[in-house]
């Protein structure tokens, strides 16, 4: 299996690239990184590209069983104009450019990111995939994303739409912003804690993509999210009962806005978003609960 990973060297797609690695496939990588990532085993390629650019980069993508579209800028950075034009650049214009690397009548199965953002803060609605998109720039940027994505459908390729949760890990992603504050005893909900706080396990994560490539019967978006979503407060104190720390000191919300611009809100965000799709495919998480998700990262 040939498999083509932009923002390979990234946190989700440095754990994805491992794996698969593990397995035996053969995986080519992309990112702006001039210094390729390292793993142990072999089969791995690193192309170092602008893929907002059009370029010898898209050489490489004809070739590929599988293209899992990773890259795009950070959203967790204090946003200027310019910066949120960076941030739709870096996803939609990679998007565009590996649709349009394609060859036609291509059988190819093509995975692209998009994030539980798509929502809005939607309160305490309940969000299966076929839930309408918010109205805000989040929602806006993973709307564009996903007509891009869709796009390669008319190329002959499957096109499946990951819209990704907090994804957990213990050496990156959000865990690796709170829990040196836990640590401190200093950790906490985020404003009152009341929103919900969608998230997924890396092991999980990877599997659900696993399943998406092996089944060529599914399409559409698929929520990346555990199907037992938490409101934040409960949370950080699943979070502290299994750092041995207590979860007592919140984050402002005012601070987060002085401090975070824009993004200060996005942290504020309420996504009670749930996997329906997943689950309806037969997919079996090993993390459904968030206590014994956090144990097993931080055992």
């Amino acid at each position: 299996m040939n498999v083509l990973i932009t923002g390979a060297s990234g946190f989700v797609g440095s754990h994805l690239s491992r794996h698969l690695l593990g397995k035996g496939w053969a995986v080519t990588g992309l990112g702006t990184s001039r210094q390729p990532p390292q793993f142990p085993d072999g089969g791995f390629t690193w192309i170092s590209a602008d893929t907002t650019r059009p370029g010898d980069w898209q050489k490489a993508v004809p070739a590929a069983d599988v293209i899992i579209n990773l890259a795009g800028r950070t959203i967790f950075k204090r946003w200027s104009k310019a910066y949120k034009q960076q941030m739709l650049d870096s996803r939609i214009l990679t998007t565009r450019n590996l649709v349009a690397a394609l060859p036609p009548k291509s059988s190819t199965t093509f995975l692209s990111t998009s994030a539980v953002g798509y929502y809005g803060s939607r309160g305490e609605d309940v969000l299966p995939e076929e839930t309408t998109p918010g109205e805000d720039f989040l929602a806006d940027l993973s709307v564009k994303w996903e007509d891009a994505a869709r796009t390669a459908k008319g190329q002959g390729a499957r096109v499946a739409l990951m819209r990704f949760g907090i994804v957990l890990a213990a050496d990156g992603g959000a865990l690796s912003k709170m829990v040196p504050a836990f640590r401190m005893f200093a950790g906490g909900p985020v404003g009152d804690g009341r929103h919900w706080f969608p998230w997924i396990h890396m092991a999980d994560l990877i599997g659900a993509i696993e399943l998406l490539i092996h089944r060529k019967d599914l399409d559409g978006p698929f929520n990346f999210v555990a199907p037992n979503p938490m409101r934040n407060n409960e949370f950080a104190k699943t979070l502290g009962k299994v750092l041995g720390r207590p979860a007592v000191m919140p984050a402002p919300a005012f601070m987060l806005r002085l401090l975070m611009g824009e993004v200060g809100g996005v942290l504020l965000s309420s996504q009670r978003a749930v996997p329906e799709r997943l689950v309806q495919a037969g997919f079996q998480f090993q993390f459904p609960e968030a206590a014994p998700a956090l144990a097993d990262l931080y055992p």
